[in-house]
């Protein structure tokens, strides 16, 4: 039977070895996500901002100049218009009105209606999306406060399971993949909303589970190669694991890639930082995670001992009735 092979049967390449070139371009790619941060920004949806969101689609290919010039003149505050997918597809945001629920339909149908006049031809109010300030504000923290949780989270799993430096390891990891897609949801303009923060969580699992099967491999091979140099047996663990991390990965990018193609507008910017995250989070597990155990004093002996109780552990939880 015809059988794909990614990977070779026994890969020989030198990860340690190349962890220079693997920190120096995270150590411009942190940089660059944090310079983008700081000066560009997220742009926040209407989840995060308040306000009213409305995708209209237009019979001929929209005018933007005219249609903005045409909605800066409706005393409606800030409008934002912008083009996406088709040329006909328009996405734009109005400021929160102050008036309560009818004060947002009465802007909705009131942007309809010179919009239609202005084109010569009426328009198609698609999606209607109205979050209030208030709101807002509670998802913004709801928001931050859930992608805290997660890292901690992580950080004290990995270091209950295996020992401080794997976990902080896999925290330098982890805060290098959320931070770079961070910087590429910025680069990129996408819309930060409640999506986007559920793509990052996703991520972030993604990210961790790779790492555990790295460092679940390194430990095995602290006990059963006792007297081997600790950059060799890393490079050993990388090596054994990259068929799996390799066709793990290629697999999720294939459904990913599918969605971005046929998915449609709506969920581009969830699929793009999924892509980006993963992949990310692959490459930070062979540079990062597990070369930066060499510079945190991992007591071998410690670490075997750890290996052996969990095993035992199993052991015992196997035989019982």
């Amino acid at each position: 039977m015809l059988r794909l092979r990614l990977v070779p049967t026994r890969p020989n390449i030198p990860f340690v070895g190349l962890r220079t070139i693997g920190y120096a371009v995270a150590a411009a790619l942190s940089v660059l996500s944090l310079v983008l941060l700081l000066t560009v920004g997220l742009n926040a949806g209407v989840d995060f901002r308040g306000g009213i969101l409305i995708e209209m689609r237009t019979e001929a290919p929209a005018d933007l100049a005219a249609m903005r010039d045409v909605a800066g003149k409706q005393g409606l505050g800030d409008v934002g218009l912008q083009g996406f997918g088709e040329p006909r597809d328009v996405l734009i945001r109005v400021a929160h009105q102050a008036g309560g629920e009818a004060a947002q339909s009465a802007a909705v149908e009131k942007l309809r209606a010179v919009f239609t006049e202005a084109l010569g031809a009426p328009v198609a109010i698609r999606r209607v999306e109205v979050v209030g300030p208030q709101v807002s504000q509670e998802l913004v923290v709801d928001g931050a406060l859930a992608l805290g949780i997660a890292l901690v989270a992580m950080l004290i799993y990995i270091w209950v399971r295996f020992e401080w430096q794997f976990g902080a390891g896999a925290l330098l990891a982890l805060t290098f993949d959320t931070l770079t897609t961070f910087g590429l949801i910025s680069a990129l303009g996408i819309e930060f909303n409640l999506t986007l923060v559920a793509a990052i969580l996703t991520v972030v699992g993604y990210s961790i589970n790779d790492k555990v099967v790295v460092y679940d491999r390194i430990r095995e091979n602290l006990r059963k190669f006792r007297q081997m140099p600790l950059a060799q047996l890393i490079t050993l663990s990388l090596n054994e694991t990259l068929s799996r991390t390799i066709n793990t990965g290629i697999t999720t990018l294939l459904a990913l890639f599918a969605l971005l193609i046929f998915g449609g507008e709506v969920i581009r910017g969830f699929n793009l930082s999924m892509i980006w995250g993963i992949s990310i989070g692959t490459l930070s597990s062979m540079f990062i995670a597990a070369p930066v155990l060499l510079y945190l004093d991992l007591n071998r002996g410690a670490a075997q001992q750890h290996a052996d109780a969990a095993t035992a552990s199993s052991a015992v939880t196997t035989a019982s009735p």
